[in-house]
């Protein structure tokens, strides 16, 4: 896809995004209580304004579109991590995983030492395993385990968790995002990691040092020893060596939903009903997330189906008229469409042929575009409020999402690091070694 070849679509069709924005945050604003319009009504009514749209077609044509952008295997499989995580977050709190991990951390840390631990080893399993939502699902128990024990609030602890998950999603050489922007900007893994990772480092440093001076002079609620059991700590080990070993996320939390019911089943914690019940309750806990992914899926599809992401390439593109200008065209870009799909790869999909022909339109390094592909579209994922990774973590917190957004440190770190990168023009580039075979992408939906 070339610049001269972008249509100008419909900024009508983003319509149906305004009002779910206007209704969820808006409405917690005026009110100051988030609570007061709950997230899958919005979704609901941006659903319902999105079917009654384009009166030209006909209503079983747009609930057709509606259904294939709800089905979509992207976010379908969000849905079903939702409602794994909930049964494998439910089972663990029950067997008493959760109180004894939290427990022997607090044994070995002081308070105060806690969220940076925890951002620390969420960047390092994000890294390792290449997705955010596996991480936050794995942690986030851990998180509210810490809050719950502490006087940290449970939304910085959450926001801690989706810092390093987005850390490693922007980085990892397995992400799907990294994936996606490396071959639609025709360059190398290896490249595009070392660049990414000289722009988000410094953001990732101040995080932790943040981290650590809010968190100071932190204490733990509960004083004297803190018992823990070695053997509940297992369900958690088993769950976190299982994803760095490259299991898939739904294998890993289907795994440790029955490792935990075993050790539950052994010390006597459950009963077997009682077990089946657990995950019964840690599901229905989720469902209700799984079904705002759904409907958030069938209402992209419809504004992407009306041109409304069509008009946010156009309006991007017809801005740009020089090369720092196309880096920020870039950025723009892949923000824009995050924000409207809140799915970071899939924007990076739908925007990365857009974004190669800008770079070689203006002489940009594939290196650079890649890593501005890859940084702006996580850093507006670990901020959006009806993204993936902040539903999960809100959800299996039960708190709402965005209370979660002024703690969220590393995200808006990460983008005014890539920001700065811009101005400064940094990282300097030598020569691209050899060029890479193109690759072809065709965009996800299509």
């Amino acid at each position: 896809m070339s610049t001269s070849e972008v249509k100008k679509g419909n900024i009508f069709a983003l319509f149906p995004l305004l009002v779910f924005v206007l209704l969820f945050i808006g409405t917690g604003i005026l009110t100051k209580d988030f609570s007061n319009m709950p997230l899958n009504v919005a979704i609901l009514i941006a659903s319902a304004i999105a079917l009654l749209m384009n009166r030209k077609e006909k209503f079983s044509s747009k609930v057709e579109t509606f259904t294939k952008g709800a089905g979509h295997p992207n976010i379908i499989l969000m849905a079903v991590i939702f409602i794994l995580a909930g049964a494998f977050a439910g089972v663990a709190r029950g067997m008493g995983a959760v109180e004894s991990t939290v427990n022997f951390g607090l044994s070995v840390l002081p308070a105060n030492l806690l969220m940076v631990g925890l951002f620390i080893i969420g960047c390092f399993i994000s890294i390792s395993m290449g997705t955010s939502m596996g991480t936050v699902v794995a942690l986030a128990p851990i998180g509210i385990g810490i809050a719950s024990q502490t006087d940290i609030p449970l939304a910085l602890a959450m926001a801690t968790v989706i810092g390093g998950a987005m850390f490693g999603d922007n980085l990892s050489m397995i992400s799907d995002t990294t994936i996606a922007a490396v071959r639609t900007q025709n360059t190398k893994m290896k490249d595009k990691f070392k660049v990414n990772f000289l722009i988000v480092l410094p953001g990732a440093i101040l995080t932790a040092i943040i981290l650590g001076v809010i968190t100071r002079g932190n204490v733990a609620t509960l004083g004297g020893e803190y018992q823990y059991d070695l053997l509940k700590i297992l369900p958690y080990i088993a769950v976190l060596v299982a994803a760095l070993l490259g299991a898939h996320v739904l294998i890993v939390l289907l795994g440790g939903t029955i490792f935990a019911g075993i050790i539950g089943l052994i010390d006597g914690t459950y009963s077997f009903s009682g077990f089946l019940q657990t995950v019964a309750d840690g599901i229905i806990s989720m469902e209700d997330l799984a079904l705002i992914a759904i409907l958030i899926g069938g209402v992209v599809g419809i504004i992407k189906h009306n041109g409304g992401i069509d008009y946010l390439l156009y309006f991007i593109t017809s801005k740009i008229k020089t090369k720092k200008g196309a880096e920020f065209g870039i950025a723009g870009l892949v923000s824009m469409a995050d924000i409207a799909t809140a799915n970071n790869t899939i924007s990076i999909v739908i925007t990365g042929p857009l974004a190669k022909s800008i770079a070689d339109e203006y002489d940009i390094d594939p290196r650079k575009s890649a890593s501005l592909l890859d940084t702006f579209s996580s850093c507006w994922q670990g901020i959006l409020p009806y993204g993936g990774q902040m539903l999960a973590a809100a959800g299996l917190a039960a708190i709402s999402p965005v209370s979660i957004i002024p703690y969220s440190f590393y995200p808006v770190l990460m983008g005014i690091c890539g920001i700065i990168a811009i101005f400064i023009g940094y990282p300097k580039f030598r020569p691209s070694e050899k060029a890479v075979k193109p690759v072809v992408i065709s965009p996800i939906g299509e």
